[in-house]
């Protein structure tokens, strides 16, 4: 009897005997040659992401250290994007800013991955009254709209980077378990998995070598696009005065403080940070949107595309009508 194998054993398999490759640098150069905006997107990223880690080492001055004399100076030779009202740089906090919206992007994001596979995984292998509970609760909570959520909870909890991550990491991974359980109810008839559990593996077993290997272009689309929305909402949070309390230079925050009120006397308090938002937000989005082309079987060139699908069904229909003829 031929044992079975799932894809990932088989990716695995052919990796060993086969010549040895890097994925990572393969999946590189596809990027780069079939999606050049998500890799100008992911380029974007990696920018601000080292621009937030190395913030201390770039940044010209410290991130609250006023200077009352200059206070509104335009962008000069000292002051490259200006001052605020305290006459604080605007470029040290747009780069300190740089790192509160990476932190909340990153580990909040983290954070509703986890979320997502402690619901989704359960709640599709399980099945039964435990699925349907699970997914009336995931049901109701997407009832609601999500600003509405977070400033409820927000208001309750107080402002602060570590609860704007809870909350809106937990808020996240149960919107987005959807898409896990979606991955594993389509694992889970698939004929290796079946055969697994025929032969009397055990269940832990089949989680770890069958499920998770194979949801995780899920999951590694999940990240790549939920990042640029958990960004936006933390700005959201911010700017409303929900998210993380002055004097923290978060751009939500310096948008909402001194840039609104300030506009038109000093522009540049909301356009520099408004242009970082925007640009980190791009980069994301681009970044993700290409990650999921490439991954996803569905959006890929070949028989399992829409494109070979339909390719495939055309010649279906053809041999249908020569038989006829």
């Amino acid at each position: 009897m031929r044992e079975v194998s799932s894809p990932a054993e088989q990716t695995r398999a052919s990796a060993a005997t086969g010549p040895r490759r890097r994925p990572l640098v393969e999946f590189g150069g596809r990027l780069v040659r079939e999606k050049p905006l998500g890799a100008l997107g992911g380029v974007v990223v990696l920018v601000f992401l080292f621009t937030g880690i190395f913030a201390p080492l770039l940044a010209p001055d410290g991130v609250n250290e006023p200077h009352p004399s200059d206070r509104l100076s335009p962008p000069s030779a000292q002051y490259i994007l200006g001052t605020d009202t305290l006459g604080r740089d605007m470029l040290s906090r747009v780069i300190y800013g740089a790192r509160i919206s990476m932190v909340v992007g990153v580990f909040a994001t983290l954070l509703s991955v986890a979320v997502s596979l402690l619901i989704g995984i359960p709640s599709a292998f399980l099945g039964g009254k435990y699925d349907i509970l699970m997914q009336r609760f995931v049901d109701a909570w997407m009832c609601f709209p999500d600003i509405l959520i977070l400033i409820t909870i927000m208001s309750i909890v107080g402002p602060g980077i570590g609860q704007v991550i809870v909350i809106v990491g937990l808020h996240m991974g149960i919107t987005t378990s959807r898409v896990i359980r979606g991955a594993v109810l389509g694992i889970k008839q698939q004929v290796y998995v079946q055969a697994a559990d025929a032969i009397g593996c055990r269940l832990w077993r089949i989680f770890t070598r069958h499920l998770l290997p194979n949801i995780m272009p899920a999951v590694l689309i999940i990240v790549s696009i939920r990042m640029g929305s958990v960004i936006l909402l933390e700005a959201t949070l911010s700017f409303l005065g929900f998210g993380v309390p002055p004097p923290e230079p978060s751009w939500g925050g310096m948008l909402s403080r001194t840039g609104r009120k300030y506009l038109f006397l000093a522009p540049g308090l909301a356009l520099w940070p408004g242009l970082a938002l925007g640009a980190v937000i791009y980069g994301v989005n681009m970044f993700g949107d290409a990650v999921r082309d490439l991954l996803d079987p569905r959006l890929r060139g070949g028989a399992g595309s829409y494109a070979g699908m339909e390719t495939k069904r055309t010649a279906i229909l053809a041999g249908k009508a020569a038989v006829q003829k």
